[in-house]
């Protein structure tokens, strides 16, 4: 459960002294409280105040509970609704119950029965708003615990994730599209002391100028023509958790005066509304793009870029780490034959050299792509290059010199060794012999290519 003075409470009841009361209790414990003394105010405060849960009487003047509540309920079926009931109402409180309400609290109040049911009723609450967002991120997070590599770039890069994700310093990823910086960010925020709130995504290359503030932000009632309901921005919804902002290089500079501000002061208003929202959540951004040249053009503000440069991490391309690719390969062949309910298969000789040779313009998606594709149109139990896109079956001649002659029934450990041995000759033939361009081409240390040319017999051949 989330630190109480996150939540706030509204609590709705005609009668002053329950309002005092159950106010002063729920502030001593830690809440933020609200008060409403009718229907009507009920709904007002309810509007303004987006409470986390509301505590409504069953007898009010103007409109009774019941009503409010069903009005409540067509704005927001997903906020705890406890109600509040003296001995002759409980029939009517039971009703709402069968209508949504989470419990009812009989009158006299028993003050510790009180506050269990309000913490069970925000706990509940709370677990099934991340059952939701594990839901829509399910795809995505599968893989989070299961981050594919060996290059000593990515077992870097996973060092610094691991200690970055100890606090709550903004993260910038770096990096071509489909590198994996959205998993990376899931990886973090999945080792982080928020990783039981929510991990909210958006895309801000993906949203039009017109509708990525309101996403950001959230907007109040009548904030412009069709917003008949006040909606809670990302921004709100990722409190005390993580927001990731994926191609944050997109935004408008209007959204990024907006950005910085919340950065630097930690709150926000919605759109059309004038109350200061405070946040504590933690921002990742992502970028595909020189966000340096962007402030030389003066499309990206320097100011902001600073702000969310504080830690940054590079992700480099998958034709600068190819010892990643048999792992990748393996990785993505056993998962789409489990998701087509086939029997495992493997990659034939040739056509494992020709995924190595190819330069993975589209990075680790094009990858899955490809391997989800090759799996589909594999009939028997070995993928041919018959079947990988004609953009890659253009390496033939490449992948002959390398893998001559055929290799038989060899396994495919002995197929990988015999590939790297090729390419890092290759490589090394590239730069002219110098060991350090050749490590950073491969996307490995000089240590790790030293040990690699003994166990290759190829430091002899130098």
């Amino acid at each position: 459960m989330k630190n109480k003075s996150l939540y706030t409470i509204l609590v709705a009841d005609d009668e002053p002294h329950v309002r005092s009361l159950l106010s002063s209790l729920l502030k001593t414990e830690g809440y933020n409280v609200v008060t409403a003394e009718n229907g009507q105010h009920t709904l007002e405060v309810f509007r303004k105040e987006s409470p986390d849960l509301i505590l409504l009487d069953v007898r009010m003047p103007l409109m009774d509970g019941i009503e409010t509540f069903k009005l409540i309920r067509q704005e927001n079926d997903d906020v705890p609704v406890i109600m509040l009931t003296a001995h002759g109402t409980i029939e009517t409180a039971v009703q709402a119950m069968k209508m949504g309400a989470f419990d009812y609290l009989a009158k006299p109040f028993n003050l510790e029965e009180i506050k269990i049911i309000i913490k069970k009723a925000l706990e509940i609450h709370q677990i099934s708003a991340e059952l939701t967002a594990l839901r829509q991120v399910f795809k995505g997070n599968q893989d989070i615990d299961n981050i594919v590599y060996k290059s000593s770039v990515m077992q870097e890069i996973l060092r610094l994730s691991n200690i970055v994700s100890e606090n709550d310093t903004t993260i910038l990823l770096r990096g071509e599209s489909g590198t994996g910086k959205d998993l990376l960010a899931r990886y973090i925020h999945a080792n982080s002391s928020r990783a039981d709130q929510s991990f909210i995504k958006i895309h801000c290359g993906a949203l039009p100028d017109t509708l990525i503030e309101s996403e950001l932000f959230g907007y109040e009632k009548g904030a412009f023509t069709g917003a008949t309901t006040r909606k809670r921005g990302k921004i709100e919804l990722a409190q005390g958790g993580t927001i990731f902002l994926d191609e944050i290089g997109e935004i408008t500079p209007q959204v990024q005066v907006k950005l910085l501000h919340i950065l630097q002061d930690r709150e926000f208003e919605r759109l059309g509304g004038t109350e200061t929202l405070k946040t504590d959540a933690r921002f990742i951004a992502a970028t595909n793009k020189n966000l340096e040249q962007a402030m030389e053009r003066k499309e990206f503000r320097e100011d902001l870029f600073y702000r969310l440069n504080v830690f940054p991490i590079h992700i480099p391309p998958l034709r600068e780490r190819k010892e990643d690719l048999p792992q990748l390969i393996e990785h993505f062949i056993k998962r789409f034959c489990q998701e087509l309910n086939r029997p495992l298969i493997t990659l034939r000789e040739d056509t494992l050299s020709l995924l190595m040779l190819y330069e993975w313009p589209g990075n680790i998606r094009e990858l899955e792509n490809t391997i989800e594709r090759a799996v589909i149109l594999t009939p028997g139990s070995k993928i041919t290059p018959q079947v990988l896109p004609q953009s890659i079956n253009k390496y033939k001649s490449g992948s002959a010199q390398i893998l001559s002659p055929p290799g038989g029934d060899r396994s495919l450990k002995d197929v990988m060794n015999d590939i790297e041995k090729q390419i890092i000759k290759k490589v090394l033939k590239e730069t002219s012999g110098n060991r350090s361009k050749a490590a950073d081409k491969l996307g490995i240390s000089r240590r790790a290519l030293h040990y690699k040319l003994v166990d290759y017999k190829l430091a002899e051949e130098e």
